[in-house]
């Protein structure tokens, strides 16, 4: 273990922070000044650690606290926060506009190769500008992002900008340094007085598939691949909406090398990394050009084991000052260039184009296709999203396509192979009925999407439930789509209201369902009834309305009963409320049916309203919880979310400085740690009294 992360831990044991913030106000403004300059280094080590090294030496609670005890230091004494401060990530204002940043040297493009044999080539033109046999080259993978450049002044971190026209770009200042992995202050002394470094910033292939189905959920046009969806991010005008998209970044350039001291290129990435900066791992130094062709095939196969997307690979001569004899273009230099992997595409035949209802009344027509092996897993299907993209594609019926993965995530039809065609082939026409209840579609002039306007629909309320009983809304762990089928094929359900009025009696009509299955998903459904009133207004599936945004109005509005009075004027003074929200909230609201299932629901128990001492009162303000178990009614994050709504800390170990610890079933190891530093321990059911809702 380091000695940082020991001195980590010996703070973290002998300090309470309010009773050593008093102290520190009594002894005065050096050892406050002394102290968060101790608490950065800190931080700034376990960001480094946690971020760029992917090993983490402390939890996240105890960061938490690192963090919590900076933030009050900074509080009391304003003279003596810095922008490079861990507290300052986010915390820029909205941005009116980007304004232009003039790079300290031209970024350049690279030139690319398609082909082994262009790579070759490039080869002969580097070592016969050299007149060398041979010459060392560096593979880097190219990671499918987008193009920065970090500039440090002193070692601080202070602006950022997008590449532009490679002379001039974009300030994203605020935007980049909510990346965890830019540090906002380089490690090391002797540091140059100014450094531009060039890097990529790129989303996980995860984060990427996440913000589209969200998208996708809200009907949002989605981003076509990582790299967009990057690029966006970046150009977000309230920092607060890039962090949510947890962009990254791996540094592989400077506008200026030899200010590190440097000879090579395999250096010059060993000496980032020195510095505290997030340098890809997966890198080579080859000496022959057949190096080179093995790197580019090893990584064309195992590309889609990484997280992140790659296009190809990056080659560059690896001696500083062999790459200043070989110089420039005008757009590029002579001494790298960018093999792009061949897009990975096949060739299948459309059998069926089908088209699903969803919760909205969507109509989404979707594509099936023989089964063809892409990126790593067979796909069979892939949404053609609506009319204007089948009629701009001419997509038919027994077409052969091209499919390919978006990103190396989401199947699409690229194209179709017209000089294939037999004449076979049919045109898809979308119905004008719905396909599942016969009810009349509509277009509304404007928009894309075809809707079916059937409250009643079958394929609507199926959808609708789905979404209501599924994790992230009201969590009804049993409730998938095989029991809501039945459940509405048997009539036992309606709407979602009817699920709380389900008896086990019921429940046993479902196909293998035996009592103890029927008792559990009972039981499931009786705990969700607690659930918080921002899981709620997500399950009802208010159009446009996603996970955050019910947060959002939850925060505002307290409770169903006053949200369902607001106005699209009031909504409109709601942070991350725009008009499309707003407009449908209201819509949601008017409608009797709507209203109808809420009484239902109100009715039945469920939780319409958050309670008053989790709005105002904070009751358990200066207390430190440790949560453990099962709470019935609750997970563990709803716990910990309602501690600190309440003004509380919740942690994740138990030590010295926890007052309770919140004990639920099946506690584990937490709650013996407990009895021996005699820590309070609460039942679920003494917590829910404390907190005011039992």
């Amino acid at each position: 273990m380091s000695s940082v992360h020991s001195l980590t831990r010996t703070r973290l044991h002998q300090y309470n922070g309010a009773i050593y913030l008093r102290e520190v106000i009594r002894i005065g403004l050096n050892t406050a000044r002394k102290r968060i300059s101790k608490l950065r280094d800190l931080l700034n080590y376990h960001s480094y650690r946690y971020y760029v090294l992917d090993a983490p030496e402390i939890s996240d609670a105890e960061y938490d606290e690192l963090m919590r005890e900076l933030v009050e230091l900074e509080r009391e004494y304003h003279e003596l926060i810095t922008p490079d401060s861990p507290t300052q990530r986010v915390g820029a204002p909205p941005a009116e506009a980007f304004t232009p940043v003039k790079h300290r040297g031209r970024m350049l493009s690279l030139d690319n190769a398609f082909s082994y044999d262009e790579l070759a080539a490039f080869y002969q033109r580097v070592t016969g500008s050299l007149g060398m046999d041979e010459v060392d080259l560096v593979c880097e993978l190219k990671v499918d992002g987008v193009a920065v450049a970090v500039t440090f002044e002193n070692g601080a971190f202070i602006r950022a900008a997008t590449r532009g026209d490679g002379v001039t770009g974009e300030d994203v200042t605020a935007n980049v340094k909510t990346i965890r992995s830019v540090p906002l202050r380089l490690k090391g002394n002797n540091l140059p007085p100014v450094f531009e470094l060039r890097g990529e910033a790129f989303l996980s292939k995860a984060k990427f598939a996440e913000i589209n189905r969200e998208r996708e959920e809200n009907e949002l046009s989605l981003f076509a691949n990582p790299r967009n969806a990057a690029a966006g991010s970046l150009r977000q005008k309230d920092p607060k909406q890039t962090a949510k998209r947890a962009l990254d970044i791996f540094i592989f350039s400077a506008h200026d090398t030899t200010l590190l001291g440097v000879q090579a290129q395999w250096e010059f990435l060993a000496k980032l990394r020195e510095l505290g900066l997030k340098v890809n791992p997966n890198i080579k130094k080859v000496s022959s050009i057949e190096g080179v062709f093995a790197f580019c095939e090893e990584w064309a196969e195992k590309r889609h084991t990484l997280p992140y997307e790659i296009d190809g690979v990056v080659v560059k001569v690896d001696s500083i000052a062999f790459q200043a004899r070989l110089g420039e273009t005008s757009k590029a230099p002579r001494w790298a260039i960018a093999y792009k992997f061949p897009a990975e595409q096949v060739t299948s035949v459309i059998r069926q184009i089908s088209v699903r209802v969803g919760r909205t009344g969507a109509l989404t027509p979707t594509a099936f296709f023989d089964p063809v092996r892409i990126a790593g897993s067979t796909v069979t299907a892939a949404t053609l999203h609506n009319e204007d993209e089948i009629r701009r594609k001419d997509v038919r019926v027994g077409d052969a396509v091209l499919v390919q993965k978006a990103g190396d995530v989401i199947p699409e039809v690229v194209a179709v192979v017209k000089s294939k065609r037999t004449g076979a082939e049919r045109e898809f026409i979308m119905p004008t009925t719905c396909p599942v209840c016969g009810g009349s579609v509509v277009r509304i002039p404007g928009e894309a999407v075809a809707r079916c306007t059937n409250i009643a629909c079958p394929a609507v309320t199926f959808e609708r439930i789905l979404h209501f009983a599924g994790r992230g809304a009201m969590d009804i762990e049993g409730m998938g789509e095989s029991v809501v089928r039945q459940l509405l094929e048997k009539n036992l359900i309606k709407d979602v209201s009817d699920i709380y009025y389900l008896d086990k009696t019921a429940l046993l009509e479902i196909e293998h369902f035996a009592d103890k299955a029927a008792e559990n998903l009972f039981g499931a459904i009786e705990s969700s009834k607690t659930r918080s009133l921002a899981k709620l207004v997500f399950g009802l599936g208010i159009r446009h309305v996603g996970a955050h945004v019910a947060e959002v109005l939850a925060d505002r509005f307290h409770s169903i009963g006053v949200l369902k009075k607001a106005t699209v004027e009031e909504l409109l003074q709601v942070e991350e409320v725009g008009p499309k929200i707003a407009e449908s909230v209201v819509d949601f609201f008017r409608e009797e049916r709507n209203l109808e299932v809420i009484e239902k629901l109100a009715s039945a128990g469920v939780r319409m309203e958050e309670r008053a001492e989790a709005v105002g009162a904070k009751v358990f303000e200066g207390l430190t919880f440790v949560v453990t178990g099962t709470i019935a009614g609750m997970t563990r994050e709803e716990v910990e979310s309602l501690i600190k709504r309440l003004g509380g800390r919740a942690s994740g170990s138990v030590s010295v400085k926890t007052d309770y610890l919140v004990a639920g079933e099946k506690p584990g190891g937490k709650l013996e740690k407990a009895g021996e530093l005699g820590i309070k321990v609460l039942t679920g059911a003494e917590f829910l009294r404390m907190a005011g809702m039992a």
